[in-house]
């Protein structure tokens, strides 16, 4: 199994000094390398210069095409199978969304106040030091990988579900997702933006539909035709209230992708907030018209623990060509999210070599405005996992290590706030210091329940962060120092 950490190290054996100066360039040398011919071929080369056409357009695509994937077809029955009560469901759904739209105004500030592409890398590498940075660079890029390979899989299982003669070719249709949008962005930045764009729009759409024909559509003797579930875990309301807010804020987790692309937006300073807050907003209203839609062909007796709800309630709606459309859905919603993935993970590897961390090459970005080695190296990643077929173990470091990530930029907001109160602020965090404050805790309790629940693959993401900071000490070290 490979670890995406590791190809972090592997990748920093041969740091280079820091400079002053924002956008290296290539050397000659850099251009004759066979591979970095093959991916500029047709298109051009420039070393750091990425282009800055992006406008609010992508980044309400980008941010709700990362949120919005398959989880919200599957949640609502875990939701309502923990509290067992409608109210309660759609209270846990709000809090949620409220929770994911104060964390958009809090990292709103930091994009804004330092509008460099990389994402959280950026801001801690800021506030606790290239060291701290690097820590958290790591930890973002494995997340992200391990999360775009789950999303491959998961692709691959659709498309088998709605093509019998595919199904059991889960690797190669998983690979060819990847290796196919990995094209897509890799001839430019243009392609990829108007991929997500459309890509987002029909997966939003769709839900739409399907809460539109839940309260047009008339159900004939309805839930009959299902089996009555009633899955509701006997918890106490404080542990199923718990358990309810971990797998919504799971399945809001994807808000913060337009912050990544921050370098690219032709103003920033308006676009970002507009991106960031439009996002969190949809999101809410979508999931919450969602789970009503739901609720209301479904009953409680019915969508309390069905595995999913949405093809439940499809059924009954369109009869047997529900299911067929959920999947569409579906394998809509998770190509949407990879081709945001492979727009953004990039990112974080350019801004680590252009800040010196990673070789230099990794900063080559063609003509159309995409960093074409750190895609690919990013692609390549993704599709080793997809090939091993194990990293269920990842996947479980993941969920945890996401928090974490959170954790890095909600600190480092109070920690520029003080140490660098002159920086432009054209936009602030709402209601600050309380808001970030209760984000911080929010997640600092979530990261502690995710560890506590999980204390095997808690050590592991230990190991991991450990490792990471080790190569940070060594690579910092060397880059202050390169004749030591």
């Amino acid at each position: 199994m490979l670890d995406p950490l590791a190809v972090l190290l592997v990748l920093s054996v041969d740091p280079v000094p820091a400079t002053n100066e924002i956008l290296p360039q290539s050397t000659p040398q850099d251009t004759q390398h066979p591979l970095r011919r093959f991916l500029r071929f047709g298109i051009g080369s420039r070393s750091g210069h990425l282009l800055r056409i992006l406008g609010v357009g992508f980044g309400l695509a980008v941010g709700i095409g990362n949120t919005i994937g398959t989880g919200i077809l599957r949640t609502p029955g875990e939701v309502a199978g923990y509290l067992g009560n409608g109210w309660l469901v759609f209270v846990v759904w709000l809090v949620g969304g409220i929770y994911a739209l104060l964390c958009s105004s809090a990292v709103t500030e930091l994009g804004c106040m330092l509008p460099r592409a990389g994402g959280w890398y950026v801001y801690s590498g800021r506030a606790f030091g290239e060291k701290a940075g690097f820590v958290v660079g790591c930890c973002d890029f494995t997340v992200q990988s391990v999360a775009n390979a789950y999303l491959a899989v998961a692709f691959a299982e659709f498309v088998g579900e709605l093509l019998p003669m595919l199904a059991g070719h889960v690797r190669l249709l998983g690979t060819g997702a990847l290796a196919s949008l990995a094209i897509l962005n890799w001839i430019g930045l243009r392609t990829g933006s108007r991929a997500q764009e459309i890509t987002s729009l029909v997966k939003a759409l769709g839900l739409v539909g399907l809460v539109i024909a839940a309260f047009t559509i008339s159900v004939k003797a309805g839930t009959a035709f299902l089996p009555s579930n009633l899955v509701v875990h006997r918890h106490s309301i404080f542990l199923g209230l718990m358990l309810a807010l971990q797998g919504v804020v799971v399945t809001y987790d994807g808000w913060y992708a337009p912050i990544y692309f921050v370098e690219e937006d032709k103003d920033p300073a308006k676009n970002l907030p507009r991106s960031m807050i439009g996002t969190a907003l949809s999101c809410i209203a979508i999931f919450l018209l969602v789970n009503a839609a739901l609720f209301h062909v479904l009953h409680m007796d019915h969508l309390a623990g069905s595995p999913m709800p949405a093809v439940d309630a499809a059924m009954l709606l369109f009869g047997g060509y529900g299911r067929q459309l959920i999947l569409l859905i579906s394998v809509v919603a998770v190509i949407s999210s990879i081709n945001a993935a492979l727009m953004y993970i990039p990112r974080i590897l350019f801004s680590m070599s252009r800040d010196g961390l990673l070789p230099p090459s990794i900063t080559s970005v063609n003509r159309g405005g995409t960093p074409a080695l750190a895609l690919f190296l990013c692609a390549m990643v993704s599709i080793a996992l997809v090939l091993s077929g194990s990293f269920d173990t990842l996947i479980a470091i993941g969920s945890i290590l996401f928090v974490a990530v959170y954790l890095s930029g909600f600190a480092s907001l109070f920690i520029l706030r003080r140490s660098e109160p002159d920086l432009p602020r054209p936009y602030k965090a709402w209601w600050y210091p309380w808001s970030t404050v209760l984000v911080l805790l929010a997640s600092a309790g979530f990261l502690l329940g995710s560890v506590i629940g999980d204390l095997k693959h808690s050590l592991f993401t230990a190991i991991l962060i450990l490792l990471s900071y080790v190569a940070s000490v060594l690579i910092v070290r060397e880059k202050v120092h390169p004749h030591a």
